[in-house]
Formats: C-alpha cells, sequence, structure tokens
C-alpha cells in the first residue's frame, strides 16, 4: 500500500492539512474493495482527484475509468447515456447504442455531481447499485454490469433529501463510504503553497519568470475567504502570471486581483430564513401596492358616487322642495312665486333631516351627508397611512430614498415627490 506523501506525489495533490491528509487516507484504504464512495466537499476543492486514487489502486485499474458530470447532461438523454438505447427508442435514435454502464463493465464509473440527477434516472441507479442489473431504453431484456461506483456532490444531500429531490435509498447506497474534503478557507496552510505551485507551473507554460509574493501579500492571500476554492486561487494567479510585468507582487497589486470579499461569498443567512425573509418582503409589497390601488379606486368610485348624485339630485329635490311649499302653502302660492324654492326653504328654516320631508327625500339627502363623511374620512385615513408608511421605511433604511422607494413598491422620484407633498 503507498503512503499519502507518495500518493501527493503521484497526482500532483498539493497540501499539508490534517482534513486533506485524512481524506486521502481513506481514499487508500477503501481502493481494494467494491464499496460504493460518496466524496462530498465545496465546488472547486479537487473532487475528482480522489475517484482517481481509488481506481488506481484497486483490482479494477486496467480496466476502464469513466468519469460522467451529471449536471452536463439533459436530462431528457441522460439515461441513454448511462444505460444506452436501442434503435428507434427515440427521436435521433438511428441506431443502437452502448452506454457507460455497459461500457465501464468490470472499471469504475465517476458520477460527478449525481444531486443533479433527476429522480427517474435515481430509481436506475439505485437498481444498479443493489443487483448490478439495468435495461436499455427502448429494450425489455435486462443487462447485467460489474461497475464500481463513486460519486460526487458539493450539495447538502439531506436537504435535498427533506426536499424530495433526491432518494434517501440510493444516498445510503452511494455513500457506504463518505469522505469529505475540506474548503480551501479552512487549508489556510495550503494557501501559499498552492499559489506558488500555480505560479511555477504558469511560468513553464507562458515561458516567464515565476511570480513572488511579498511578505504582506502573502498575509493578504491567505486571509482571503476564496468562494472558488482551488479554482479561484489558479484563476487568480494565472491572470497575475499573464498580466503584470513585475514579478514581485505586493500587496496593493495583489489586491487589484483579489475577490471582492462582498461580491461571491455564501451569504450568512441560512436558506430558511431567506425563503421567510423573501416571503415577508413581497407580501409586504403586496400589501402596499393594494393600499395606493385602493386609494385611487375610492376616489374613481367617489367622483363617478358623487356626479351621479348631483345628476339625479338637481331635478328630483327642486321638485320635492315645490312639492313641499305647495302643501305648506297651499292657495297662497302664487304670493311667493317671485322667491326661489331655495330662499322660501331658507325663510321656512326647514332641517335638511326634518321629518316633514318625505321620507325619499331624506335618504338622498342622508346618501350626500354620508358619501361626504366618508370621502373625508378615509382620504384622511388614506393620507395618515401613506404618511406612516413613507416615513417608517426612510427611518428604517436611515433616509435613503432607493432602497426605501424599491420597499414601497414605487419610483424614487415619486417618492421624493411625496416628501416634498407631505413635508416629510
Amino acid at each position: 500500500m503507498e503512503s499519502t506523501q507518495a500518493i501527493k506525489q503521484r497526482f500532483e495533490i498539493i497540501g499539508n492539512d490534517p482534513g486533506l491528509n485524512r481524506a486521502i487516507e481513506k481514499s487508500i484504504r477503501v481502493a481494494p474493495t467494491d464499496i460504493s464512495v460518496l466524496v462530498t466537499g465545496e465546488s472547486g476543492v479537487g473532487k475528482e482527484s480522489l475517484p482517481k486514487i481509488i481506481h488506481s489502486l484497486s483490482h479494477r485499474k486496467h480496466a476502464k475509468y469513466i468519469a460522467v458530470n451529471c449536471g452536463a447532461i439533459p436530462e431528457g438523454t441522460i439515461d441513454s447515456e448511462l444505460f444506452g438505447h436501442e434503435k428507434g427508442a427515440f427521436t435521433g435514435a438511428t441506431q443502437a447504442r452502448n452506454g457507460y454502464f455497459q461500457v465501464a463493465d468490470g472499471g469504475t464509473i465517476f458520477l460527478d455531481e449525481v444531486g443533479e440527477l433527476p429522480l427517474t434516472t435515481q430509481v436506475r441507479l439505485l437498481r444498479v447499485l443493489e443487483i448490478g442489473e439495468f435495461i436499455k431504453v427502448g429494450s425489455s431484456a435486462v443487462q447485467k454490469t460489474n461497475v464500481r461506483i463513486v460519486a460526487a456532490t458539493n450539495v447538502n444531500m439531506h436537504d435535498a433529501i427533506k426536499k424530495g429531490k433526491f432518494r434517501e435509498d440510493l444516498y445510503y447506497r452511494l455513500s457506504t463510504v463518505e469522505i469529505m474534503l475540506p474548503s480551501l478557507r479552512d487549508r489556510k496552510g495550503d494557501i501559499h503553497l498552492l499559489f506558488r505551485k500555480f505560479a511555477s507551473d504558469f511560468a513553464l507554460k507562458y515561458k516567464m519568470p515565476t511570480i513572488r509574493l511579498t511578505d504582506d501579500a502573502v498575509k493578504l492571500l491567505i486571509n482571503c475567504r476564496w468562494a472558488g476554492n482551488i479554482r479561484q486561487l489558479k484563476n487568480v494567479t494565472e491572470q497575475i502570471s499573464v498580466l503584470e510585468t513585475k514579478r514581485e507582487v505586493d500587496i496593493e497589486l495583489l489586491n487589484h486581483y483579489m475577490p471582492k470579499q462582498g461580491s461571491n461569498l455564501p451569504s450568512v443567512i441560512k436558506k430558511d430564513d431567506r425563503e421567510q425573509e423573501s416571503s415577508f418582503k413581497n407580501e409586504r409589497e403586496i400589501l402596499y401596492k393594494v393600499l395606493f390601488d385602493m386609494k385611487g379606486d375610492l376616489h374613481d368610485l367617489k367622483k363617478l358616487t358623487m356626479e351621479l348624485m348631483n345628476k339625479d339630485n338637481n331635478a328630483h329635490v327642486k321638485e320635492e322642495n315645490e312639492s313641499l311649499i305647495n302643501k305648506i302653502y297651499g292657495d297662497e302660492k302664487e304670493d311667493y312665486t317671485e322667491t326661489s324654492v331655495e330662499d322660501q326653504l331658507e325663510i321656512l328654516q326647514i332641517p335638511e333631516s326634518n321629518p316633514s320631508r318625505s321620507k325619499n327625500q331624506n335618504q338622498e339627502v342622508d346618501k350626500y351627508d354620508f358619501a361626504e363623511e366618508v370621502e373625508e374620512e378615509e382620504t384622511l385615513s388614506l393620507h395618515d397611512k401613506e404618511v406612516e408608511l413613507i416615513t417608517k421605511s426612510l427611518e428604517r433604511h436611515s433616509g435613503k430614498r432607493k432602497p426605501a422607494a424599491d420597499e414601497l413598491g414605487i419610483s424614487e422620484r415619486t417618492l421624493y415627490r411625496k416628501i416634498k407633498q407631505y413635508d416629510l
């Protein structure tokens, strides 16, 4: 059995972190068996190295090794890619094709991003793991295969199982042995070693002197979180090697190439909290929109109602007032013909809700008064509510108009006009 250090040199693995060494040791020990292995870790940590180690140290090392990126194959064709298909199985299947499980019989298949597999494909994969059988797409014949499966994923499998995106039974079949690779920010002692290795490789590749970091630049390099892990560090090293003429990189120069800490780091908010916050924000935006829309609808409704009432009352009320005067004065009506109906009512001092007036007239006047009262009260209520919402939003965002306008669901220009209008 080869040592950990020998395996590192053979597969060009850089680093002395205990977590990295532990992952390599587990790979060495599990390699001689046919146990299924699940490699976990963030994107860019180098998960593809461990399946190669496992295959090269197993009794299958002389057989096929096939790496499959499950996330890169369309859902409609992944079954055909993995298990093959018969001629005419689907549109475009002009001839029969062997899948990876048939081609790699006796060897090893590395399923990268296994968490992206569709549920229907997961059922087929589970059957291969349990009894070593599969059926080609468009065929009814059962075929046997003797393949060892090593899978890798960067998603939280337990969360995927809870959400119904991954089968729990398949997870336990794949993760007989689970190997976790630590992220680069958890391997601070290896960051400068990796940078030097990449710098040396790019110097040979582009035929130029190797770049070096000053002490302050090394500290900056180590303290970065490196959300993209080794892949991101390699990209930064290549950029500096190609673009800079100076071969000694100080902290000021390095800072131009470092990832912005606020732009690509994982959010510290839990996923459930993000969903809850997003739901609350959406409900609040809907409430604001309903309130503003309601104000406009009420205004239009009141305007239409008042126009109709005025149109009907002008003729109706005047007719009833004349009838009322006739009843009061009877034959003496001629003495008041030169006086308008309104003046006569004012002389008589008849109150608006006088019981002597007709029932219909009192109802019409009451409706008119009620409409005026509703208009005054609701306008005041909506005005106060709008002022209150705008004030609270401005306070919550420390007086910044743009985030406040976004929260209220209106434009910044409209918010500025309302601030002036209400003297906030």
